[in-house]
């Protein structure tokens, strides 16, 4: 049984001539001889609407019940979906993620996937040739729905590509493939026709919307091809697979860039052991991400140390460190809203070096001030003030030859 699994984001089905552009690529799969597996989100607009719904009803809604409510999105994607493959002779029928089941933990509202009933899915394409699957959601063990977060329909379509053997999992969306970086800020930005998987793992974690983290986690974990096109078009797309020599021999494959930021300062703090842990140790707890960090050198026995958070997540590190300030005797903390992430990134770096010469030399030039630096095997991370996000996109765009010209 040759098996491939189809995601469409809400862009896709945001109505009913969109549902038949979607119907078109089904069809198209069934023509080679694949069982389909279409994983679909809600449409376009759905789950804000039931997320405002649940703002309406209740000050402080209840996880639990929030993820029972947002779930209907998808619910209703795949059954108006489901009737359009019935309307056009298709054997086909929905399922919801609790009638699969996919079994997640309890995490309500960003649950993580802990297995899924492959040999019912099989049973199910015995006896139809599609299976229009919510995405998005899942359930524990004892039965309640859970919703895996924003963007989670793409972990949903890799996880059961992976469950199933799918030959190929196919993201469609309203873009056709992963760019080296936001072509909306950059013009001469260009379409990738593979990235690595550890690549596109560093561009989503700096915010790029094409795949959702957790999705290319997973697709890494069991080598699933990934590949990203758009609904609306027959280009290709960009393949998302494990790294080759080819692409180690281009120095920087992308450029990604994150506004959602903040950065948080904690002023003469005593340099002493476990300060550290006190300072981190509460957010830990509260499960607010901290990015980069920054501690000053030690002068008079006291630091600063400096850390980026997500600005969601801002007024809750301000109550935490106000209670840590008192606690280690710090004289204050201070916060700035105003910067923004930049990266350049690339597996070619494992062997390349003078990226962040170059990066930083290029930036210098412009006038731009870096305000913290971080890095990984295959990634520069740069902080800079907001205002300079674009300009410095285009700048290392440049700097590295990621333009149309090349090859």
């Amino acid at each position: 049984m040759k098996i491939l699994v189809q995601k469409f984001g809400g862009t896709s089905v945001a109505n009913l001539e969109c549902m038949k552009k979607v119907r078109e690529k089904v069809l198209a799969g069934l023509a080679k001889g694949y069982k389909m597996v279409v994983v679909l989100s809600a449409r376009a607009g759905e789950t804000n609407r039931l997320l405002a719904l649940a703002d309406e009803w209740s000050g402080t809604p209840d996880k639990a019940e929030s993820d029972v409510l947002v779930s209907t999105g998808e619910q209703v994607s795949i059954a108006l979906f489901t009737m359009l493959l019935k309307d056009a002779g298709v054997s086909a029928r929905s399922l919801l993620g609790w009638q699969i089941p996919m079994h997640t933990d309890e995490d309500f509202g960003r649950a993580r996937i802990t297995d899924i009933d492959s040999n019912r899915l099989r049973a199910y394409l015995e006896e139809y040739d599609v299976l229009v699957v919510a995405g998005f959601q899942g359930c524990t063990q004892d039965g309640r729905i859970t919703t895996l977060g924003r963007g989670g329909s793409d972990t949903s379509a890799v996880a059961l590509a992976a469950a199933l053997g799918s030959v190929e999992c196919e993201i469609y969306t309203d873009v056709d493939g992963v760019y080296t970086t936001d072509p909306n800020i950059c013009s001469t930005a260009r379409k990738m026709d593979r990235v690595a998987y550890e690549e596109m793992l560093e561009m989503a974690s700096m915010g790029a919307k094409v795949l959702h983290i957790r999705s290319v986690e997973f697709a890494k974990k069991y080598k699933v091809p990934v590949r990203v096109r758009s609904t609306f078009t027959d280009d290709p797309g960009t393949l998302v697979t494990q790294e080759d020599s080819s692409m180690e021999a281009l120095l920087v494959s992308g450029i990604a860039y994150d506004k959602d930021q903040a950065r948080v300062t904690l002023h003469d703090v005593p340099d002493v052991p476990g300060v550290a842990a006190a300072v981190f140790g509460p957010l830990s707890e509260k499960g607010v991400l901290v990015d980069m960090i920054v501690q000053n050198t030690s002068l008079d026995g006291h630091t600063d140390i400096t850390f980026t958070i997500s600005r969601k997540e801002l007024a809750q590190t301000l109550a935490i460190m106000e209670e840590v300030t008192r606690k280690i005797g710090a004289s204050e903390v201070v916060h700035d809203v105003n910067v923004a992430k930049v990266s350049a990134i690339g597996v070619g770096m494992r062997n390349h070096s003078g990226v962040a010469a170059r990066a930083f030399a290029a930036l210098t030039q412009e006038g731009i001030n870096i305000l913290m630096i971080s890095t990984s095997e295959i990634k520069i991370t740069i902080l800079i003030q907001e205002k300079y996000v674009e300009l410095a996109v285009r700048i290392l765009h440049d700097t590295f030859g990621l333009d149309w010209d090349i090859n």
